[in-house]
């Protein structure tokens, strides 16, 4: 009866553990972040566009345990390379089902942010697979590796509004803009460093790219990122949009902040793209550099500013930089989806053509 009963509980063990969801930490070996991330032992942060996470697994179902700090973040949930769904993410930490009822076998799950970073952290705390499901080793990592620094056209702004006007979350999205389809065109991983508004010279706020492209999160200056963990082939820089702007407005808050009532000089707009790309290269020596410009109407006819580029990258003189136009646009608001997609297979070309891997 006694050895009965030890069966009977044993039998009660194994159905209980059976039923009991695979826990799958933040800080698990087999899970891949890309973008820049920080890893913490309680969660991990992400904050800029295109920054996803991704794994491996053998089941039919994942939920994740996330952390939003403001309820602005979007993110789409891939599975085996597609696009399933979109979630919006509540504020607060709240579970998320990521996908369900999958076929038997192997599959891969990614969430990517397509939110820009001024809509918030997003905080990962852990994922839960199915019952009997089994995290499965990373393929290797991308040979291929990009970085983008860039402005609202980089960060998808308004793709999904049709008049590519409306700054909201939901009209925002990142995996659609020129950078992230080029990325997986050249099968890369890519680093995006964007955000609506911002310049080089001024943005629509008070801070300018090349005082935000080395944080770690774009709203905090003491926080660096480490240049070190990350050694692209390729960098991509795609500015002076918003400066073409503001600096002709003399009643600008920022216009006035930095410059008083006088316009700054082509001189000084030309020496002060050359500074931010010195920068640049001191912080990736081996990569070629692409300066690109558009595709608004900063590359309109009779505009400067592509000038202004192909100026500073002639001062420079350095063998690895590049010039990349991508012509004007002629349509109200940003760019939409198809031209987008326009400008990635522009620079996918460009990049062919110009660079070897």
């Amino acid at each position: 009866m006694k050895g009965l009963s030890l069966l009977l509980l044993g039998f009660l063990y194994a159905i209980v553990s059976f039923s009991q969801e695979v826990i799958i930490k933040n800080d698990n070996s087999n899970i891949r972040y890309s973008g820049r991330t920080e890893i913490k032992d309680s969660a991990t942060i992400i904050s800029w566009t295109g920054s996803s996470v991704q794994f491996n697994f053998r089941g039919k179902s994942v939920k994740a345990l996330l952390g939003d700090e403001m309820g602005s973040n979007f993110f789409n949930v891939i599975v085996d390379g597609k696009v399933v769904q979109k979630i919006h993410l509540k504020k607060g930490k709240n579970e998320y089902t990521l996908c369900d009822s999958l076929k038997k076998g192997k599959h891969s799950v990614e969430l990517f942010k397509i939110t820009e970073a001024a809509f918030g952290k997003t905080y990962i705390y852990d994922f839960q697979l199915n019952q009997g499901a089994k995290l499965l080793s990373l393929p290797s990592e991308p040979k291929r590796k990009i970085v983008f620094f860039g402005n609202s056209i980089t960060c998808g702004y308004g793709i999904e509004d049709p008049k590519g006007n409306n700054g909201a979350a939901e009209y925002e999205n990142g995996y659609k803009s020129y950078a992230a389809v080029t990325s997986r065109k050249l099968h890369a991983d890519f680093h995006c460093i964007s955000k609506s508004g911002i310049g080089i010279v001024i943005s629509w706020f008070p801070l300018t790219m090349p005082e935000m492209y080395d944080r770690l999160y774009y709203d905090n200056p003491a926080i660096k990122w480490d240049f070190s963990r990350y050694s692209p082939q390729l960098v991509v820089v795609n500015l002076f949009q918003n400066d073409s702007w503001i600096v002709k407005m003399p009643q600008n808050p920022q216009f006035k902040r930095l410059f008083g009532d006088k316009a700054p000089s082509s001189e000084f707009i030309i020496k002060a793209y050359e500074s931010f790309i010195e920068k640049l290269i001191v912080h990736f020596p081996k990569s070629k550099i692409i300066c690109a410009l558009g595709n608004m109407d900063a590359t309109r006819a009779g505009s400067p500013w592509v000038a202004y580029i192909k100026k500073a990258v002639a001062d420079i003189n350095d063998k690895n930089l590049y010039t990349c136009v991508f012509p004007y646009k002629n349509t109200s608001g940003h760019p939409s989806a198809k031209e987008q997609l326009s400008m990635a297979n522009q620079l996918t070309a460009f990049i062919h053509k110009h660079i070897k891997w």
